[in-house]
């Protein structure tokens, strides 16, 4: 956590910051795609990162929801 930064905003953060790298990662795959490259690898680390993903949203649906009394 950086300095003054509250949880939920860290996580934010990570949302966000996770989201650019999964959007990377597509575009690598497009680029390898089209020109018939091997995609396995980037494949793998891409569904790795939407994993990660879906893990950091789904941490910030529990804090926000707790914000809201709602968990």
């Amino acid at each position: 956590m950086r300095e003054g930064e509250t949880e939920i905003e860290m996580v934010r953060r990570h949302v966000r910051d996770g989201a650019a790298v999964v959007a990377r990662q597509q575009e690598l795959v497009g680029r390898l795609l089209a020109n018939g490259r091997a995609t396995q690898a980037a494949e793998q680390m891409l569904a790795q990162f939407e994993g990660a993903q879906g893990q950091h949203q789904e941490h910030l649906d529990r804090l926000e929801a707790a914000q809201l009394g709602r968990f």
